[in-house]
């Protein structure tokens, strides 16, 4: 990862625009959705600015003078004078979906956001709302913090009572948190690699990875591969996978034919 990817909230916030033309109207318009007050030079407050110059020079002495206020500058189509980049957007408010590539392709970035804008339903947004009203009934049904996010990603799983690709999951939160859902059972899973190379993950591997409370892995597992897990799950260094899992599920990594 070449870019800490973040949101920042804009909302009431100063943001420096300089430029004029398609390209300054683009990001005009981007700012303005995400709720920020533009203005064309900078004034005390400010968060970030957007530089829309054409002129090399121009742009590059426009940054750097903003930088100097200490600002975060973004120079539109000059990755190399940027600090930061802005992603091609799937927007399904208040579900927001950034791809970036740190400025090496923004065709790229597109076609990758109308792959997954395809599949996403309209609604997809109105699950995410429905789900934030229902906080507090999911703390009352599992007061654990671990048992509750295990119901949810049960929920959310692929077929589950409340998949994010059922264009009707935001009418289900009601029915879910009445119905006798279970928190699965502590369960261990043994995924097993054929190479060091994420890309040759299985579909259950990748899936799993992404799922997984606790990952046991040898001390020489690939770091390519354990960066795949989700990043608050426990790892732990063993020469075997655990006689006993852990609550939820626990995962054990191994490669080949062997262990690695």
């Amino acid at each position: 990862m070449h870019q800490l990817p973040i949101f920042l909230n804009l909302t009431g916030r100063i943001v420096v625009l300089v430029g004029e033309g398609e390209a300054a109207d683009a990001k005009a318009r981007l700012i303005e959705r995400a709720g920020g007050r533009i203005v064309p030079a900078w004034e005390q407050g400010a968060t970030i600015a957007f530089v829309a110059l054409d002129d090399e020079a121009e742009a590059r002495a426009a940054a750097t003078a903003l930088r100097a206020h200490g600002l975060l500058v973004n120079v539109v189509d000059r990755p190399d004078l940027c600090d930061f980049t802005t992603p091609a957007m799937v927007d399904r408010a208040p579900v927001t979906i950034a791809i970036g590539t740190g400025g090496a392709s923004a065709g790229l970035a597109k076609a990758v956001r109308q792959r997954i804008e395809a599949l996403l339903p309209a609604r997809l947004g109105a699950l995410a709302s429905a789900l934030h009203a229902a906080r507090e009934a999911m703390k009352a049904r599992w007061p654990a913090a671990a048992d509750r996010r295990r119901a949810i990603d049960a929920a959310l799983a692929s077929g589950g009572a409340l998949d994010p690709l059922d264009g009707d999951a935001a009418d289900k939160v009601d029915s879910w948190l009445a119905s006798d859902a279970m928190i699965q059972p502590a369960r261990l899973e043994t995924i097993r690699l054929i190479s060091a190379d994420p890309d040759d993950l299985s579909l259950r591997a990748a899936r799993l990875l992404g799922e997984a409370d606790h990952i046991f892995h040898p001390a020489q597992a690939p770091a390519a591969i354990l960066i795949r897990a989700r990043a608050d799950a426990a790892r732990h260094i063993a020469d075997a996978p655990p006689s006993d899992p852990l609550p939820g599920l626990s995962l054990w990594i191994a490669f080949g034919s062997d262990d690695l």
